[in-house]
């Protein structure tokens, strides 16, 4: 960190430290830098940039290198501040993080709160105090108490040291005035968050922090979309996307005696679900499904190298499936950041035998359902492992399954079961279940439509919060030996 020397130390206007006055003069100073209102390149004086705001030496400066870590100034030896152009890819990844933050506290937070939240509805009420007479600095402030408080409740210093590491009270004090327009529908989506909290529902007050959260980050791209910076990152975004793309099967593709329909939709733009089939020597077929912790770009990446991983290892000649998936541990665990992990579903199909070896690492059972006259059969290929990359020497042991003619076989990630609605119930895996219990001799494609129509009236308008992907797949006759 840059230091003042002694003469731009007494070059700097004197104020008094903290109180009112300091807070709200750090709120707009926030505000100014973020809202644009200086340009890239532009050099500030501090002494000047005090003055202007009101605050003494020490705040400006500590202000400004809170700012220099978020990477929107530099700070020189001579006392200036140059300012940079903000990184929206930086923004939102900021507020992804936050967002699961704020989900973890409020499950946990619940059993704290419950019966207890008058602190919590104090500070929503001088939210609207503050939105009715137009103060944005009080609004500003009691947003980011209010917050901070459910971290508290919840007892996790992690989360707190997270929290001060991302400056997300500086963030919201400095980009509450991009979503001007919408400040009283923010304002509004707390009055839930308190309630859910009150009455201890854990669950529920997690999806709705981060409701709030993901509704507030699309605001602010809302907010910066005309900027060049912006178009910029949306059209690497839709050129990184056009290549996730080239990763999965094309449509075209076909297994002997399978029907097959798959759907893979990202909860942003690119995601981390991977699925693939992998023609094999001996007329087999390979088949993976799998779900990368975590969203965005650098969950894609991760897929990339499961999928690649996996892909190696299929393709070579190996002795049995538990040997190539603790193979594939091993790539994914020595490739991949600290506390990256993906499940895995991964079979070997046989189409004259109907044979599917397999072994499940931590992925949602896939379900097979077998129809016979007057009822179903639902079978699940559970799993008998962690997810691949958490330990490098996992052991997986690998499994058989028979399917007879007619068989449905259905694999999923929990982007399907954990689509919420507007309480915060998740869809699960009940409603999966009956659904193709009742699904009889509908095709895949018809199957899939189903529970894309089901899921969605489901969520009744709900934001995405997951990727989602489907494979369903029915045995047909005429590969028998």
């Amino acid at each position: 960190m840059v230091l003042l020397n002694e003469e731009q130390e007494k070059a700097m206007p004197r104020f008094e430290h903290g109180g009112q006055a300091a807070e709200s003069g750090r709120m707009r100073l926030a505000r100014g830098l973020f809202s644009g209102a200086h340009r890239p390149g532009q050099s500030l004086k501090l002494p000047e940039i005090a003055a202007k705001y009101k605050l003494d030496a020490e705040t400006a400066w500590k202000l400004f290198a809170e700012f220099q870590a978020l990477g929107v100034v530099t700070l020189t030896a001579d006392g200036s501040a140059i300012i940079h152009s903000l990184d929206p890819k930086e923004m939102q990844e900021a507020y992804e993080i936050r967002a699961a933050l704020e989900e973890i506290a409020g499950r946990t937070a619940a059993a704290v709160l419950k019966g207890n939240v008058a602190g919590l509805q104090k500070e929503v009420d001088a939210m609207r105090s503050a939105v009715a007479s137009g103060d944005l600095d009080a609004c500003a402030r009691h947003a980011a108490k209010f917050h901070r408080n459910i971290l508290r409740a919840s007892q996790n210093d992690l989360l707190l040291r997270v929290w001060d590491t991302l400056m997300v009270d500086l963030r919201i004090c400095a980009t509450i005035g991009k979503v001007t327009r919408d400040l009283p529908e923010v304002v509004e989506s707390h009055q839930p968050i308190v309630e859910a909290l009150g009455k201890g529902r854990g669950r529920e007050a997690g999806v709705l922090l981060r409701n709030h959260v993901e509704t507030f980050l699309a605001l602010l791209k809302k907010s910066n979309s005309d900027s060049g910076a912006y178009r910029a990152f949306r059209g690497d975004l839709e050129r990184a996307k056009d290549v996730q793309q080239a990763f999965f099967p094309p449509q075209s593709f076909s297994i002997p005696c399978l029907s097959c329909e798959t759907f893979y939709q990202p909860a942003r733009g690119i995601g981390g679900d991977y699925y693939d089939f992998l023609s094999l020597q001996g007329g087999r077929w390979g088949i993976a499904i799998g779900d990368v912790s975590g969203k965005g770009i650098g969950a894609a990446l991760l897929m990339a190298s499961l999928q690649a991983s996996l892909k190696a290892q299929a393709l070579h000649p190996h002795l049995n499936l538990s040997t190539l998936v603790e193979d594939v541990n091993r790539l994914v665990h020595e490739s991949s950041p600290t506390h990256f992990f993906a499940s895995l579903f991964y079979a070997e199909y046989e189409p004259a035998t109907r044979i599917l070896n397999y072994v499940n690492a931590g992925h949602n059972p896939p379900l097979v359902v077998r129809s016979h006259k007057r009822s179903s059969e639902l079978f699940h290929l559970s799993a008998e492992g962690v997810p691949v990359g958490i330990f490098p020497d996992s052991r997986y042991d690998a499994a058989r399954f028979e399917m007879r003619i007619g068989d449905m076989f259905v694999a999923y990630t929990d982007g399907i079961t954990e689509t919420a609605n507007r309480s915060g119930e998740f869809w699960g895996h009940e409603r999966l279940e009956r659904l193709l219990l009742g699904c009889g001799r509908m095709t895949s494609e018809e199957i899939v439509a189903r529970i894309l129509e089901q899921v969605s009236e489901f969520a009744d308008g709900e934001p995405q919060r997951d990727d989602v992907t489907l494979v369903v797949m029915r045995v047909q006759e005429g590969c028998d030996v």
